[in-house]
């Protein structure tokens, strides 16, 4: 497949070149079915990509490797707002990242439908849930007018059980289907590791566990996960989530009184913020120092209410990089929450292990950073 691009990018001076040929052989490799149980043709070639969110990159890094923004012309913005110090790392390896045309600003119904038809897609690729274009978009609506297709995935919602069929579908659509085999195998032995041990915990022995997302970026607390998303991590890793039966989806805020109620013997809080950002807030992620995380972790614990959780007192405070929300990665955070719910259980498991593994098997960027951290070392 890179020599195919590489043959393509010589003989394509423009990108009305390229929709020319890919227009001329009218050619079709097979129908697929995506994450929304919508029946799609895909192109025999895929030349020209839109993604409906720009994090949908961490799915694609372990698919493209060192082709990763070869064949994107167009995305959403959010993932260098969200994400500022990933977008920095994948931006000096990749300079033509900063090219990449922004169809619209961090939420759905910033997407100009005009602008993403102008870059002349022969494939888009959006999420279920989350902060794009949704099933029933104009978008969606737009494309297929154009009859340019449009696959669905997702990695948010219940990201343990979309994960795996997600990839295998980017596999296909991007013809890429080995790299995809590939993670899958890689994702699937890491995480039956985990859950097929955790299957013996029995539920009086599995800790009480209270994850605040984002923490202390609302004047509120506390913003979390119900039954799927970092909910689902909680589950997989042998926690019982205190948050599960209190809220109707997946992602809520519940009263902090509720939070002190329940008493919980685990607090993970997570954050994406950088060293340069401003405000309170977890530092951490990508260029994130542990220094700089257990230290803004301490502030985030020390608000009312939070600093008095036996939790908290009792040592057992953790932080976490809130994009294993919406990534393929989120393998990590089930094997670090497995590791800090049981640790005799799960001695000989090494997330900072698996995370090399990953970055060197799979990522095109080793990012060096912080992605999780223990209050006390």
């Amino acid at each position: 497949m890179g020599r195919i691009l590489d043959g393509v990018r010589t003989l394509a001076c423009c990108a009305g070149l390229v929709m020319g040929l890919a227009g001329a052989t009218g050619a079709w490799a097979e129908s697929v079915t995506d994450l929304a149980g919508r029946q799609v043709d895909i192109p025999d070639s895929v030349y020209r990509i839109i993604l409906g969110e720009g994090r949908l990159v961490y799915a694609l890094a372990p698919l493209e490797k060192q082709h990763l923004f070869d064949r994107i012309v167009g995305w959403q913005g959010e993932f260098r707002g969200a994400d500022t110090q990933s977008y920095d790392q994948y931006l000096a390896t990749f300079p033509q990242a900063a090219n990449i045309a922004l169809i619209g600003k961090t939420t759905a119904d910033t997407v100009s439908p005009e602008r993403v038809l102008d870059l002349h897609p022969d494939l888009a690729i959006l999420t279920i849930s989350g902060h794009g274009p949704g099933k029933s978009s104009e978008l969606v609506a737009q494309l297929e007018s154009a009859h340019i297709p449009v696959i669905f995935v997702d990695f948010r919602a219940d990201p343990l059980r979309d994960t795996v069929p997600s990839m295998q579908i980017l596999g296909r659509v991007l013809h890429r289907e080995h790299e995809a085999d590939d993670y899958v195998a890689f994702y699937q032995s890491h995480l039956r590791r985990v859950t097929e041990r955790v299957a013996a915990v029995p539920q009086a022995q599995r800790p009480k566990v209270f994850i605040e997302m984002l923490a202390a970026m609302r004047e509120s607390c506390c913003h979390t996960a119900g039954r799927g998303n970092m909910g689902a991590f909680i589950d997989a890793a042998g926690g019982q989530n205190i948050a599960a039966p209190l809220l109707p989806g997946y992602i809520g805020d519940i009263d902090l009184e509720k939070v002190i109620s329940a008493d919980p013997d685990i607090y993970i809080a997570d954050g994406t913020k950088g060293p340069k950002a401003s405000g309170p807030g977890l530092r951490m992620g990508a260029e994130v120092t542990p220094a700089l995380a257990r230290a803004s972790l301490e502030k985030v614990m020390d608000r009312p209410g939070i600093s008095t959780l036996r939790a908290v007192t009792g040592g057992h405070a953790y932080g976490l990089w809130h994009s294993f929300y919406d990534s393929p990665y989120n393998i990590l955070a089930v094997e670090v929450m497995a590791k800090w719910f049981h640790p005799t259980l799960f001695a000989d498991v090494d997330p900072d292990a698996t995370q090399r593994e990953l970055y060197t098997r799979f990522l095109p960027v080793s990012q060096e950073g912080t992605f999780w951290i223990n209050a006390r070392p």
